[in-house]
């Protein structure tokens, strides 16, 4: 599974990455998290308002920081 946070670097941004990061440790899914900043690449995704999460290409949130249970949807299939 790979997880991008899309995000220039914001206090939400942060968050959201830790969040997601947190969560793919304490459960212990084998994922990559990788932080995306560059503005053209977020764009890339169609994307104009961060943060951002993407998981497998899809993206699965944008504008907020996700709660605990749109993250577990999202990470366990």
């Amino acid at each position: 599974m790979e997880i991008k946070i899309l995000g220039p670097g914001c206090a939400k941004c942060e968050k959201t990455e830790k969040l997601l990061r947190d969560y793919v440790t304490k459960n212990k899914i084998d994922a990559t998290v990788e932080k995306v900043s560059d503005l053209m690449q977020i764009a890339g995704f169609g994307v104009f308002s961060t943060p951002a999460v993407v998981v497998d290409g899809e993206v699965k949130i944008s504008g907020r920081v996700p709660k605990e249970k749109e993250i577990k949807d999202w990470l366990e299939k």
